[in-house]
């Protein structure tokens, strides 16, 4: 039985860091597709929106770790808002960093994403995203939190463990493709609350408090990292 199990670690490693064939370009147009029709129609975007909220708190979380900070919870609300508490210092460095990690975090993981697809690490992708949820779920704090990301991790368990290739690579395109065009819309939300006078206290203007650079260009800088992520993520997903 030993001997079985130690056969079985290169095998495992071969299969999640090791390479899978591209899946056809059909599929590859038809997640994009898919994707699409759950970011555009403001109904279904009210519910997938979700997912981008995810990888949004997600983002503020991680980068407060990485610049020292000390993350006491993350909360998601069922209006798709959020909420990331840290402890440390109120200015600085990693405060201004935590602060835009939010908006530029769907974008990003989806540029990521689309490097792993685009060199053929379909599963590796599956399993990466798997470990980020379980370890963001330790920091969650209310129940519809926990719920949401519950589900979201164990549809890609289900995915990596119970389907074959062909359903895998087409799940990590879809999640690859939403993340890339789901990343670009919230930027346009939070500028057409803020034409409104709404959203007074949203990551643009904190930013703005800390670095005392107008709201508006920390708001491009939203745009241009999803505009750009989306852009070079495409060429990846599509092979251009």
């Amino acid at each position: 039985m030993d001997s079985t199990a130690i056969a079985s670690i290169p095998a495992l490693w071969d299969e999640v860091f090791g390479s899978q064939p591209d899946p056809d370009l059909w599929v590859v147009i038809a997640t994009m597709v898919a994707a699409l029709a759950v970011v555009v129609p403001h109904n279904v975007w009210r519910l997938s929106r979700n997912a981008i909220t995810i990888a949004h708190e997600g983002g503020h979380g991680l980068v407060a770790l990485l610049t020292g900070r000390q993350l006491t919870g993350i909360r998601l609300h069922s209006d798709t808002s959020g909420l990331t508490v840290s402890r440390g210092k109120p200015h600085g460095l990693g405060m201004i960093l935590t602060a835009a990690a939010g908006y530029t975090a769907p974008p990003l993981l989806g540029l990521g994403g689309a490097a792993l697809l685009g060199a053929g690490h379909i599963t590796l992708l599956l399993w990466l995203s798997t470990v980020l949820l379980i370890a963001m779920l330790v920091m969650i704090r209310n129940a519809y939190g926990a719920l949401t990301v519950i589900l979201s991790g164990a549809a890609f368990l289900l995915v990596s463990w119970l389907t074959g290739p062909q359903v895998q690579a087409a799940f990590a395109y879809a999640v690859v493709w939403f993340l890339l065009l789901g990343g670009v819309r919230p930027a346009f939300e939070l500028q057409a609350k803020r034409s409104r006078g709404g959203a007074g206290d949203s990551d643009a203007d904190q930013l703005a408090r800390l670095t005392h650079v107008p709201a508006g260009l920390w708001l491009f800088l939203f745009h241009l990292v999803s505009l750009c992520s989306l852009i070079g993520g495409g060429r990846w997903l599509l092979e251009l």
